[in-house]
């Protein structure tokens, strides 16, 4: 027999069991918690211990997709183009130290989600996102209960020299706030943080739980760990994600029941809905904000967008040059969102920010990159099972995943920027990718369809 016509073996299936081999489930699983702990990790080891273990992930990723190469002219085109734009970017940049940095870092976050789209079927990511957001949200708890019964006193991360008798609050690690019933930080030591964390647990969980992927304890054991997150950080950014997030899961839901021919009536009743929220929040903008608890400039943020539109303005085709985060040793990032006495890394909103860095081509690059993507999760969402290998699958609960937190990141980018960097920028390429490779059926194979088709175990 020619090697030709010999089986082609999937790195992502186990050719007995029709699942992810362990070691890549494993390995998504380690990925996905140092991305998520990553503030922990900076806060508890330092940034050296924090580099550290993102080099040996970044090494690891690297021999995976050695071994595993995913063909270039498959990779999507967009998402190419745009990471082209920021190492293009170093051409004219004003700071190109802090632009190599930058994009390397970028470069490192990027390569593992290839590494686990090479290796491992959605499924098997799911599993392996459920566990990582879990754990924060649940272990962030915990954190906050030592601290309220032993320790009873905020404090800093070991990088931060908190000596001086008043220092901003926003320093510390914890507040220790569990029992007086303040906001929590948790071991991400930001409340808005864990929010999103918790949030995006409760969304992997509950459509774990109905597609019966994981045992009903553990799905307990999240769903109620991420409620409680939600209530003890009470993040009005999040809780607002969260609506948009419930109403995108009733159009894809009611999509699914409708014929194609009328699909129509769901493009109309999202425009509705969408110019209803428009007109409530311009008239009742301060009503809102009141009822959240929220200052009118939304806690400094319209002094930030301020500050950093004046400078995007001055070179807005092609921006500053990339750098991911703000380096404060760099001019103009110094003093750029000085705000009672901390300064700040980024522009609190993750658009303003490509375009600051990347200008007006960047910007239109990334919205072509979520538009795209946003468009192939809509159809995992609603069409994926109608193409099954064989035949039509069943619809599966894990398809509506992509779109869901798709949906709640690019709400989250509104008011902070880590869609462009991190656990952020790391899940949008998971996502991009795995519904990129889906669309073109490059990889599957009846049993990666089958796996993905049970869920449960996969």
């Amino acid at each position: 027999m020619s090697a030709s016509a010999l089986p082609r073996v999937d790195p992502r299936v186990d050719s007995e069991a029709g699942r992810p081999p362990a070691e890549r489930t494993a390995f998504a699983t380690v990925v996905f918690l140092v991305l998520f702990f990553g503030d922990a990790l900076r806060n508890s080891v330092g940034w050296w211990g924090w580099g550290a273990v993102c080099l040996a992930l970044v090494a690891w990723s690297v021999v995976i997709v050695v071994r595993h190469p995913i063909k270039v002219g498959r990779l999507p085109f967009l998402l190419g183009l745009y990471v082209a734009w920021m190492l293009a970017s170093l051409i004219w940049s004003d700071y190109r130290a802090g632009s190599l940095l930058g994009i390397g870092t970028q470069l490192m976050t990027t390569v593992a989600p290839v590494a686990i789209v090479s290796t491992v079927s959605w499924s098997g990511i799911v599993a392996s996102l459920g566990r990582a957001l879990r754990a924060i949200v649940v272990l962030s708890l915990l954190f906050e209960l030592v601290v309220a019964i032993f320790v009873r006193h905020p404090f800093c991360p070991i990088y931060v020299d908190c000596s001086a008798a008043h220092y901003p609050a926003a320093f510390n690690w914890t507040r220790d706030n569990l029992f007086s019933l303040g906001q929590i930080q948790g071991l991400p030591g930001n409340s808005n943080l864990l929010a999103i964390f918790a949030l995006l647990a409760l969304i992997v969980t509950a459509v774990q739980w109905h597609a019966r992927a994981i045992p009903k304890r553990q799905a307990w054991l999240g769903v109620v760990a991420s409620i409680l997150g939600l209530a003890l950080t009470r993040s009005s950014t999040v809780l607002f994600c969260l609506v948009v997030c419930a109403v995108v899961f009733g159009f894809a839901v009611a999509a699914r029941r409708i014929p194609l021919g009328r699909r129509w009536t769901i493009g109309v009743g999202a425009l509705v809905v969408l110019g209803v929220a428009a007109l409530a929040l311009t008239v009742w903008r301060t009503p809102i904000l009141h009822l959240l608890h929220k200052s009118s400039d939304l806690t400094g943020r319209f002094t930030i967008w301020g500050d950093v539109q004046r400078l995007a303005v001055q070179r807005p085709v092609l921006g500053w040059g990339w750098t991911g985060w703000w380096q404060p040793y760099l001019s103009p990032f110094a003093n750029l969102a000085h705000l009672k006495g901390v300064v700040y890394l980024q522009a609190h909103d993750a658009y303003l920010d490509v375009w600051f860095q990347l200008g007006f081509i960047g910007l239109a690059l990334f919205a072509a990159v979520l538009v795209t993507t946003a468009a192939r999760s809509w159809w995992w969402a609603t069409d994926r099972r109608m193409l099954g290998v064989d035949r039509p699958a069943p619809w599966n609960s894990l398809d509506l995943l992509p779109l869901l937190l798709l949906a709640t990141m690019l709400v989250h980018g509104i008011t902070e920027s880590r869609l462009n960097v991190e656990w952020g920028w790391a899940l949008l390429v998971t996502i991009c990718l795995s519904t990129r490779a889906d669309n073109f059926r490059w990889w599957t194979t009846p049993e990666i369809a089958r796996a993905d088709a049970r869920g449960p175990g996969a």
